[in-house]
């Protein structure tokens, strides 16, 4: 999957959270924050098609169930 930086705008802290927080849980927010993102821009898609569609995307750049449940499991 493509993906593309942004800047939006956060309460003061949730800002302080996101920058104290490790490099792989920054990751995993951006990743929901995709996802949410995704599903407004696509109301016409179910939050599982979308899933799925990152699932995809996700397996043809290398992720595997194993090492997406290793970083899970770190965090």
């Amino acid at each position: 999957m493509d993906s593309e930086t942004i800047t939006i705008r956060v309460a003061p802290d949730a800002a302080r959270a996101f920058r104290a927080a490790q490099v792989k849980q920054q990751r995993k927010l951006e990743a929901l924050l995709s996802l949410r993102l995704s599903e407004i821009a696509h109301p016409d898609k179910s939050l599982e098609q979308v899933m799925r569609e990152i699932s995809r995307n996700a397996q043809a750049r290398g992720l595997t169930p194993e090492i997406l449940a290793s970083i899970l499991d770190e965090a």
